[in-house]
Order: structure tokens, then C-alpha cells, then sequence
């Protein structure tokens, strides 16, 4: 297997992306999307072969909500270009390649928003989906999986695995690590993991779940690909299985033990934490009185007492939180083998970390108001300069021989 490194604008979109982390940020501060939708289509017309604001219409669709809108757009991107470019924010004297699969916003790590205001110029390169890889890469210090562990990523991972040797650049995230963290993987790596609580994951297909061979209530099931609580259920009786097969057409299911992880107060705390090279570091805490806690639904925006509480636990996280779980958190290092892995996780009642979930998927990102989370800025900085320092060492014998 041999790769070449080529400058050639083949294949090579014509001008930069505005990119995810920029649309998000807009359509978060509320401001009109159609103004800027309207100067891509104008594009378009004026040149079909854009194959950036191709694709910077099908993130504008991502975002207000339009997946099979975004996904018929990218893919008139992907007939046009496979390689897109970021205008960096300053200096760039490092280049970053993410190597992407096609796919929704769960397919790749989100890196523009672990890279905005840096000094890393980030490239895409979007892999076909049978994992096919070219031959001439575009120039590059440093490579980075974004592919995530998905059933449709699986040949792009394996490929990658068997050219992760032959690659002219260090690569961020091997590639078989990334695949083996699906949620029955992940609990089966961290089995018996000391200071590690992972509740035991099985795939099972509609009809072994509709049999209910061998489940103990209650137990929670969800689509394999889903995310964010799509399609996310606890079942706690027959009926409750009956009615969620009744209302889902999905194949393939996960399911595991229900743990009840709320607090003395009654309240469910879930912790986004980020492993870089193994050093966690805190993103989020969400706390809701209802077990499914995602930030989007937990009490944090209009509840000040919450967000308190979060500030507290953003600033003592290295000294309290960090510390107690110093040993899972080796572990977790240590058994996925990531540089850059995410915990949505919690504490049992006996004060384990309590896992729900690792990939590299996951947001992390700058985009609440400041206004109401003043903390969050300077901790998101620092997961941020921690993320472009890992990147830097692993360019550095790369970026020392070109000097």
C-alpha cells in the first residue's frame, strides 16, 4: 500500500468552508439562515461545480433540522470534491487532515469547534463509504480519524487500519480503537475495570427483543446508531417493551440494565468528560430530576442553582472529581487506547464512575451564552488549547523536518 503527498487541486473543493462550527454559531445566536442560503444557491447557479457551498447548504439543512435534505446535498458535494479546506483564523503553521466519512453530524468528530480561534489549519477528506482510499493526499502535518464508530463507518475504519502503517504522517486516533468502542465493545473492554462501573450492552435484533429471552426489568433499549436519546427507553414491564415495538421499525437494538444513578436529593447529574492523552477534563454537568439527562433537556438554562452547581464542579473538577476517579479514568485510557475520547457518564451511589457511553463523537464546544454561563469560556479554552497541544506534539518531528 503506497501514498504520496501531492499539492494538486484535484478533487480539492475551490474555496474554503464557512463551516459547521460558524452555521451552528449563527443559528444559535438566532440570527436568518436564509440570507446566507440564498448566497450559496447564487453560487451554485453561477457555478455548479462549488463544491463548497454545496456543502455548506447541506450543513445550513443539518442545522435547521432537515437530515435528508443535508444528506441528497452532500452527497452533490462529494460527486464535486472529496478534499475541503477551513480558512484558518491566523498562522497555521501546522495542517491538520481530518479524514471524514459521509454522514450526518454524528458520523465524524466535530473538530472545528476543538479547533476555532487556533492556530491549526484544519483540511477534510471525505473517504468513500466502501472505504476505498486514494492514492495522493493532500499535503498534511498531522491525520485524525473523525470517522466515529458507526455500523456504516466500519469499512472506512478497516481500511484505514490496514493503511494506518503506510501513512507518510502521524496519525491522531488509530482506527480499529475508534471501531471498537460500540456500546457492547466498550462494555466488554472495561469489564472488571477497577473504580469502572459499565452496565453489560447486548445487540439484539427486533425479533430476539420482542421474544424477551432471558431481559430482567428494568432495562433500557435504543436503535443501534441512535444518539441523544433517540429512540432512548427504560422498560420496565411486557407491556412497555410491547408499546416501544410498536412505535419503532428499527432492526437492531441495544439494550442494558436500568441503573438508578439519581442522588440523595432526587436529582440525575451526568458528566461530559474529555480524555486527551488520557488527562480528563470536564465539559459539561446536566442535572435533572428525569434519568434521561441530556443538556438540551436537563434545568441548566433556567435554572440558576444548577448552573452554580456546574460552575463549582467546572472549577474544582482537577482537585475533586478528577481525583476520585484518577483510576477509571487510566483505565479507560489505557483500554481504548484513544487520544481523544469522550465519557458521557455519572456516579453510582457508591460514588463509581458510572459509564453510559465513550466515543469520539461527541460536541464539545464554545457556543453558550456567556451571559449565563460566565465559566464556561475559560474551561472550553483550556480543553481547547489542550486539544491543539496533543496536536502539536504529534506533528512536531513532522513540522521540525520541514524547518
Amino acid at each position: 500500500m503506497r501514498f504520496s503527498i501531492s499539492n494538486a487541486r484535484a478533487g480539492t473543493a475551490a474555496t474554503p468552508l464557512i463551516g459547521l462550527a460558524t452555521i451552528t454559531r449563527l443559528a444559535m445566536q438566532g440570527a436568518d439562515l436564509a440570507p446566507l442560503m440564498s448566497d450559496l444557491i447564487a453560487r451554485i447557479e453561477r457555478d455548479g461545480g462549488d463544491a463548497a457551498a454545496w456543502l455548506d447548504l447541506s450543513t445550513i439543512q443539518q442545522v435547521m433540522g432537515h437530515r435528508a435534505n443535508r444528506m441528497a446535498l452532500q452527497a452533490d458535494a462529494l460527486r464535486r470534491a472529496r478534499h475541503f479546506t477551513h480558512a484558518p483564523s491566523g498562522a497555521a503553521p501546522l495542517r491538520l487532515l481530518a479524514l471524514m466519512a459521509p454522514g450526518d453530524f454524528m458520523a465524524n468528530t466535530p473538530l472545528e469547534f476543538l479547533l476555532e480561534g487556533g492556530a491549526v489549519a484544519l483540511d477534510a477528506l471525505y473517504l468513500a463509504p466502501d472505504g476505498s482510499l486514494p492514492e495522493a493526499l493532500p499535503d498534511h502535518d498531522v491525520a485524525f480519524v473523525a470517522a466515529a464508530e458507526a455500523d456504516g463507518n466500519l469499512p472506512i475504519l478497516e481500511r484505514l487500519a490496514a493503511a494506518e502503517r503506510f501513512w507518510p504522517r502521524p496519525i491522531v486516533n488509530p482506527p480499529a480503537r475508534i471501531a471498537a468502542v460500540t456500546r457492547d465493545g466498550f462494555a466488554k473492554l472495561m469489564q472488571d475495570a477497577p473504580g469502572v462501573v459499565v452496565p453489560p450492552a447486548r445487540r439484539m435484533n427486533r425479533a430476539a427483543l420482542g421474544a424477551g429471552g432471558g431481559l430482567e426489568h428494568p432495562f433500557i433499549v435504543r436503535p443501534v446508531g441512535s444518539h441523544a436519546g433517540e429512540g432512548l427507553r427504560k422498560i420496565e414491564s411486557r407491556q412497555d417493551l410491547d408499546a416501544y415495538l410498536a412505535e419503532t421499525a428499527d432492526t437492531d437494538h441495544y439494550i442494558a440494565p436500568f441503573v438508578d444513578y439519581r442522588g440523595a436529593d432526587g436529582l440525575f447529574r451526568k458528566y461530559r468528560i474529555a480524555l486527551i492523552e488520557g488527562a480528563p477534563f470536564a465539559v459539561h454537568m446536566a442535572i435533572s430530576p428525569r434519568w434521561m439527562v441530556h443538556y438540551l433537556n436537563a434545568d441548566m438554562m433556567d435554572n440558576a442553582a444548577n448552573r452554580d452547581e456546574e460552575a463549582r464542579f467546572m472549577a474544582n473538577f482537577d482537585k475533586d472529581f478528577a481525583c476520585a476517579h484518577a483510576e477509571a479514568f487510566r483505565a479507560v485510557h489505557a483500554r481504548t487506547g484513544l487520544d481523544y475520547v469522550l465519557l458521557d457518564c455519572a456516579e453510582t451511589r457508591e460514588g463509581e464512575l458510572l459509564i453510559f457511553e465513550a466515543g469520539t463523537a461527541m460536541i464539545v464546544h464554545a457556543l453558550d451564552p456567556a451571559e449565563l454561563f460566565p465559566y464556561k469560556p475559560p474551561q472550553m479554552q483550556k480543553i481547547f488549547a489542550a486539544f491543539e497541544a496533543m496536536i502539536r506534539r504529534k506533528g512536531a518531528p513532522r513540522v521540525r523536518a520541514a524547518s
